[in-house]
């Protein structure tokens, strides 16, 4: 069917019906500033959706609409599940603190390892069920760890 004889309703509608964001199985540790990032992200949610409401007819934007809502729930559902977790201060990798390691090449990277909704690997933080985290947590300096079959070797754990 050609798209000259679609009804822009019809449009509108199959774009409103958003996917929800998915929801982690895994528990929602987040550092201070994760949890802070989830009030604003929750914050902003909320002013989206009251402005979706009050831009006028619902049926007008139905999109917006739809956004708001799926935006409002995800984060909603995030920040009543989030468990702050304080780092210790014991020489390990830990949930919070940062990690230096080395690879097999002789590359040096370091990471900090956080939240889900704060990981961000091209700014240096990597959530805590990522492969390189779970293979890297409880581990001291000089010690090894095997991720995607490469040897890699803790040269600095900074809380």
């Amino acid at each position: 069917m050609s798209v000259a004889f679609t009804r822009e309703e019809d449009l509108e509608a199959t774009a409103a019906d958003l996917v929800d964001r998915p929801i982690s199985p895994h528990p929602n540790w987040v550092t201070a500033e994760g949890l802070t990032r989830i009030e604003a992200a929750l914050a902003q949610a909320r002013a989206d959706y009251a402005a979706a409401q009050v831009s006028g007819s619902i049926e007008a934007d139905r999109t917006a609409m739809a956004r708001a809502t799926r935006d409002l729930r995800y984060w909603s559902a995030r920040r009543a599940s989030a468990q702050l977790v304080e780092v210790p201060a014991d020489g390990r990798v830990r949930f919070g603190g940062s990690v230096t390691i080395e690879r097999d090449d002789g590359r040096t990277q370091t990471f900090r390892i956080v939240g889900e909704d704060e990981a961000d690997p091209k700014t240096g933080s990597v959530s805590h069920v990522s492969p390189l985290a779970r293979a890297l947590m409880g581990k001291r300096v000089d010690e090894e760890a095997e991720v995607a079959g490469q040897t890699i070797a803790i040269v600095a754990v900074d809380a």
